[in-house]
């Protein structure tokens, strides 16, 4: 939270977005010399999409943009070759160069769907790194010691833990400080879990005799899963590229106690609005939310169509509007099939005990009948819907048969 109230006005349109500002007394003092301020922002292509979480910062820097300074976009093709190499984090693998770049493939084009990027300076650390020597990352690796390393509290954490913490990975806080250094940034977004290498990058700014940024640092915003930070790599995921209805879906599952993050960093719903939908029923809060969400990215109009199918779909127990065709085998000699056949045939399942799970939990109709015998062989007189849980859907097609 902004704690000074003319910096939170000066900031407004993306404050409640901010959980720390350090120092505070700082970036309002260049704000008031009232010239364009860098605003940095470091993103690795560890995984090929964006997802909303990431849009949290891309978003802060395009209101930033809006506001007149400059938006400095670092693709970290070099730091997202360092990963994770103690293992302990599964959703930073290390990855090649040629990984590296299949992801950055469809970056910009991900990236320019918040930030403008005409407006926008994009570098790529391997501008620098590339050419350093070997002496040089000495050098660089000379500007902190093990203890001020230490000061990080994952690091601590893993050697309470006795778990091992690679050289590599000090380095790479290193990395993203230096990146500040080379491109004078005066302002860095990111994320909760990026304190640390932010306020490195103050720090050798500082040791290079220039002003040290200032750092703009954002909440962490949970998955679908409600546990973990969203990661694509975890599949807990709301994607950029998601189609509207995907990501509709996936909003609702939210739970109730992270519908106001979600409102707060996931929509552009004005404070009153959020404030009066929190006071209501928690399921029109959720609508709300998931509308604003997909409106965000896709239009406001898809945002209401999203929410009239699913209303439509789940509230009043229709068909959606675009059901999947499935043609089917020709059924067994008893000229039925088999239902776990038709629920994988479908998609819906990968194999047999999975089927069977969800038709021994309830999950799996037919038409209007509930199938809660997964050994069951059922009998198609035409196409017939098969649902399985609450959002999935298909028409399956006996061979030799339309839909018509």
């Amino acid at each position: 939270m902004i704690r000074d109230p003319e910096l939170r006005r000066r900031l407004a349109p993306l404050a409640r977005t901010v959980e720390t500002v350090t120092p505070e007394a700082e970036l309002l003092a260049r704000l008031s010399a009232g010239r364009p301020l860098r605003v940095k922002l470091g993103l690795d292509p560890t995984s090929p999409t964006l997802h909303v979480g990431n849009g949290i910062v891309l978003w802060n820097l395009r209101k930033l943009q809006d506001l007149g300074h400059q938006a400095v976009l670092i693709l970290g093709d070099y730091t997202a070759s360092v990963g994770d190499p103690s293992g302990r984090d599964r959703t930073r693998p290390v990855l090649s160069p040629e990984a590296i770049e299949r992801n950055l493939e469809t970056w910009l084009d991900q990236i320019g769907r918040i930030v403008d990027l005409p407006r926008a300076e994009v570098r790529r650390n391997s501008e620098w790194f590339s050419r350093m020597t070997f002496l040089e990352v000495l050098d660089l690796a000379n500007r902190m010691t093990v203890q001020q390393m230490m000061e990080r509290d994952s690091f601590q954490e893993r050697w309470r833990a006795q778990a091992p913490i690679s050289v590599r990975e000090f380095l790479y806080c290193l990395m993203q400080g230096w990146d500040s250094v080379v491109v004078r940034a005066d302002v860095e977004l990111g994320g909760t879990d990026q304190t640390f290498n932010l306020l490195v990058g103050r720090r050798l700014m500082e040791q290079q005799g220039l002003p040290g940024q200032v750092t703009l640092v954002s909440p962490l915003l949970e998955g679908t899963d409600g546990a973990e930070k969203m990661s694509k790599s975890l599949g807990n995921a709301i994607g950029l590229l998601d189609e509207p209805r995907q990501q509709f879906g996936l909003a609702m599952r939210i739970s109730d106690a992270l519908l106001p993050k979600y409102l707060a960093l996931a929509t552009d719903l004005d404070d009153a609005r959020i404030a009066a939908l929190l006071e209501g029923p928690p399921m029109e809060a959720k609508l709300a939310m998931a509308e604003a969400l997909v409106s965000r990215y896709h239009g406001p109009e898809r945002g209401r169509a999203e929410r009239e199918e699913f209303l439509r779909v789940f509230r009043h127990r229709d068909l959606p509007t675009e059901l999947a065709e499935v043609p089917v085998d020709p059924p067994g000699a008893d000229g039925r099939w088999w239902i776990v056949d038709l629920i994988k045939r479908a998609g819906f399942a990968t194999s047999t005990s999975e089927a069977r799970r969800l038709i021994e939990g309830g999950a799996v109709w037919l038409g209007d009948v509930a199938v809660g015998d997964w050994q069951a062989r059922v009998a198609l007189g035409g196409p017939e819907v098969l649902k399985v849980g609450k959002r999935r859907f298909a028409r399956l097609v006996p061979p030799g048969q339309s839909s018509a």
